[in-house]
Formats: structure tokens, C-alpha cells, sequence
């Protein structure tokens, strides 16, 4: 996938305390039918950032500009690794963790 044909992508969720090492292993040992689903869907370069004052994690990903929002969130792998991170993380009564997209206003290639 070339560059010109995916978008940067951020939001932020909240840990909850005393969870930042264990949020950190689940992600170490992400399932790989997870990772292989969000690769197919079109998102690479994904990354998370913890700001361990405030628990806030911020994440970036590169995704496919025909990019579905609507697959993944109804995906059974993706409400199972809900489901899992549910009891660490802030979430919707779904288990889909509360997620606040932000503007990009800055970018320098």
C-alpha cells in the first residue's frame, strides 16, 4: 500500500490504574488472528502511547483510505479482544473501549 493511499488515524482511550504492565503484555502477546484481521482491514503502522500521569493511551495507525469503520467493531475477533481488555480499560457497556478521535494539526513527512 503506497502512502497516498492511507490517512493517519489518532484517538485516545484511558487505562485504568495499576493496569499500564499488564496492558502492555496483552498487547506484547496480541492474538495473531487479531493482528492479521486489523493488517487485512486495512490498517498498518499502528501504534499506542501511555502517558503513565494520566493514564491516557494515544494511538496512531495508518489506514486504507476505503478504510470500513463499520467491519471491525462487529467483528467476533474484535468483541472477543474487547471482552478481554474490558477489565482494564474504560469502555462502553459493549466492552468496546471508550475511544475519542482527535484532529490532526500538525504533520511534517
Amino acid at each position: 500500500m503506497t502512502k497516498k493511499n492511507t490517512i493517519r488515524n489518532a484517538f485516545k482511550m484511558k487505562l485504568k490504574p495499576g493496569f499500564e504492565v499488564e496492558y502492555k503484555r496483552r498487547h506484547d502477546e496480541i492474538w495473531p488472528e487479531l493482528a492479521s484481521l486489523l493488517s487485512e482491514t486495512g490498517i498498518q503502522d499502528y501504534s499506542i502511547f501511555l502517558d503513565e500521569e494520566t493514564l491516557i493511551l494515544f494511538a496512531v495507525q495508518k489506514i486504507s483510505t476505503d478504510f470500513d469503520f463499520e467491519l471491525l467493531p462487529n467483528h467476533p475477533i474484535v468483541k472477543k479482544w474487547w471482552a478481554y481488555m474490558g477489565d482494564i480499560m474504560e469502555t462502553n457497556p459493549d466492552n468496546s473501549p471508550i475511544a475519542v478521535g482527535l484532529k490532526e494539526v500538525f504533520h511534517l513527512d
